[in-house]
Order: C-alpha cells, then sequence, then structure tokens
C-alpha cells in the first residue's frame, strides 16, 4: 500500500488558464472535457477520479474505493494541497473497508497532512488510530511522536520515541526526537522549579507586608471581603486599575530597606478633572512637602493661578458614610492612613485636593457631610 512522503514539487502551473494551451487545458477539466478518457490515472486526474468515485460509488468494493480515495489524496499531499488531501484521505476511512493496513495507510497519511496544515491535536489522533490497528507502524509512531512535541507533551514523546526504538533501534527522526524531547522536559521541569520557588519567595513577601499593614492599624478595602485569603490574594494584585500613567500602572506599596512602607498615592482635582501620582509615597512623609514639589510651576490647567500650596484644602471621602474628611496638610501620610474611617481601597490611598473656599468647593460639599479640623 502507498503512503504518502514528504516530498512532491508542487511547482506545477494551477489556477488561471495559459493563453497558449488553454484549449488543451480546458479538455483536462471534467466539466468541459468532450469525451471521458478510458483509462484514469488517480495520480494525474485526482479530480476526474474523485467524479467517477462519485458516479460509481454504489457498485464498487468499499475496499477498491477507499484505495482510489487514498491515491486522490497522496497526489493532493504531493501537490502541498494538504487540506483537500485531509478530506481524500476522510473520504476512504469512511468507507470503513475490511483491509487493515489500508486503514492504517489512511490514518496516517492523514495525520501527516493535519501534520501539515498545524492540526497537531488531529493529528496526534490519527496516528494513535494507526498504532491501535498497527502498533509496529514505525511512520504512525513517528508521527505521533512530533505531534506531542508540537503539543509540548515531552514526557508523551518520549515515551512514543522509545516505543518506536523498540522496533527500529536507528531510526534517526526518533532518536533526534528524542533526545530534544528529553532536553526540552528537563529544561521545563527547571524552569518549573524556578517559578515555584519565586512563587514562594513573593508569598513570603507578601506576608511580611501584610504584618506591616496590620501592625499600623491601617485598613484595607478588598473585594470580595472574605478574611485573610482575600486580604493576602489582594495585595499580589495591588495596583492602579483605570489610570494610565506609565508610573502608575506597576506602582505597589512595598517594605524599603528600612521596613517603611512606601505608597501609591494619588491627588484628585474635582474642579478640573485632573489628577498627580506619586509612586512611593513615604509614610512619614508629610502632605505639604509633597504638594511643595508638585506646585511649584504652577499646572498648565490652573488659568487663573489658584493651585498654590497654601491655597489649598486636601480630603479624603468615607464612602460608606458618604462623608468627607478634611486633611492637615502638616500630618503625615501614616498619620492620615490611621484614622479611623480611612480605607485604602484597591491598594491606592487617595486624597482629593480643593481650592480654598472656592464656589466650586463649595458646591461640591453641599448636602455632603464634612468632618474638618
Amino acid at each position: 500500500m502507498a503512503e504518502c512522503g514528504q516530498g512532491g514539487s508542487g511547482a506545477g502551473y494551477r489556477g488561471a488558464l495559459h493563453p497558449d494551451t488553454w484549449e488543451e487545458e480546458l479538455e483536462s477539466i471534467p466539466m468541459f472535457m468532450k469525451r471521458c478518457p478510458d483509462e484514469i490515472d488517480a495520480a494525474r486526474q485526482p479530480d476526474l477520479a474523485c467524479l467517477q468515485s462519485l458516479l460509481f460509488d454504489e457498485e464498487r468494493d468499499p475496499t477498491e474505493l477507499a484505495g482510489m480515495y487514498r491515491n486522490e489524496g497522496n497526489a493532493y499531499f504531493k501537490e502541498r494541497d494538504y487540506r483537500r488531501a485531509v478530506i481524500s484521505y476522510s473520504e476512504g476511512l469512511r468507507k470503513r473497508c475490511q483491509d487493515p493496513e489500508l486503514n492504517v495507510v489512511l490514518h496516517t497519511n492523514r495525520a501527516a497532512a493535519q501534520f501539515h496544515l498545524g492540526n497537531y491535536r488531529s493529528a496526534l489522533n490519527d496516528a494513535i488510530q494507526a498504532k491501535k490497528l498497527k502498533p509496529t507502524h514505525l511512520k504512525a509512531i513517528v508521527r505521533g511522536a512530533l505531534c506531542h512535541m508540537e503539543l509540548k507533551n515531552f514526557s508523551e514523546a518520549i515515551a512514543w520515541c522509545e516505543e518506536g526504538l523498540q522496533i527500529d533501534s536507528k531510526e534517526k527522526k526518533l532518536v533526534e526526537t528524542r533526545a530534544k524531547a528529553d532536553k526540552l522536559k528537563r529544561a521545563e521541569e527547571r524552569d518549573a522549579r524556578k517559578a515555584k520557588m519565586m512563587e514562594k519567595k513573593e508569598q513570603c513577601q507578601k506576608e511580611i507586608l501584610l504584618a506591616a499593614i496590620r501592625e499600623r492599624n491601617i485598613k484595607l478595602i478588598l473585594e470580595p471581603s472574605d478574611e485573610e485569603e482575600e486580604i493576602s490574594d489582594s495585595l499580589a494584585e495591588i495596583s492602579l486599575d483605570g489610570f494610565h500613567s506609565d508610573n502608575a500602572m506597576r506602582a505597589k506599596v512595598h517594605l524599603d530597606a528600612d521596613g517603611n512602607l512606601n505608597w501609591p498615592v494619588l491627588f484628585l482635582y474635582p474642579e478640573h478633572e485632573q489628577t498627580d501620582f506619586i509612586a512611593a509615597f513615604h509614610e512619614n512623609s508629610r502632605f505639604i512637602d509633597h504638594l511643595m514639589v508638585m506646585f511649584a510651576e504652577l499646572p498648565p490647567w490652573d488659568s487663573e493661578r489658584k493651585y498654590l500650596p497654601s491655597n489649598l484644602e486636601l480630603y479624603f471621602e468615607d464612602e460608606e458614610r458618604a462623608e468627607m474628611y478634611e486633611v492637615n496638610p502638616e500630618h503625615t501620610l501614616l498619620q492620615v492612613l490611621q484614622h479611623q474611617r480611612y480605607f485604602v481601597k484597591a491598594g491606592t490611598p487617595t486624597v482629593l485636593a480643593f481650592v480654598k473656599r472656592s464656589p466650586f468647593s463649595k458646591k461640591y460639599f453641599s448636602g455632603k457631610k464634612v468632618h474638618r479640623l
């Protein structure tokens, strides 16, 4: 039984008709043939062979039909038309012929075509079926090992290679694949060990960080609020969401070398819908010190030149009670975070800044309960 190989020039002219030979080419197309040839070569005329098989399926033996589809598939395979090759081999298998050798070939060849199409799982299924029908079929074993390699199933690839090498210990493809799979498997195991060690280290750091936050009586808002495990998991994700500053996106609360907490802090200016972000606000730094730096030069959006450090009021909001609390600019971040009604949301402390006694602030606080200094 013939099996398809890897070769085939695939260099034949396909598609449009050549202006000098169009009549002969047209004659080769079944629809335009003036007469059917006495004998049909399935390898050279797969379309005609397929049409013939459709016309005489009921009269032909299933084994004969399966063989015709195999030949048709082989012809497409040589032309590197793997999609049509798969269709032909599939038609051959649908005939359910009683020749096990032919079925082995159809499965193995379809596996090869599927492999070239990148359908590695389908190719592997065909290789498995072929090996079931004939456990010593080396081509099916080689194809199965290659599929496992593409699917990164290195242990399985090694097992298939070893099974094939028991049949032929010198099969070059299996020897090479076995060595490559072993190398990749060891690398994968090494990377898994490194990842596990890194995960353990990060978990330890998170626990230390969580302990430091608890020691300071700082309260976190986490969702879902389900005690220890949820708090620990959320610390791994502490960062800014919804803000597009490059500095903000990866900022997280962390302990410095001296054991002090440094927080990402967001300043909101509701009147102008603007923000400022400090990636690492030391817990013992005062708000006024940061305001002096941030407003050393007036921002371009402050056309009225009102945003001066001495002319600003800072607040935080208690969302649960819908109440506002004024922040003393002389206070440190830690003092504010330890306030009984301050809750750190999503790992990022937030404060709102307003111009003192401005019409906007009066309107903003209208109807809200405000706790002033």
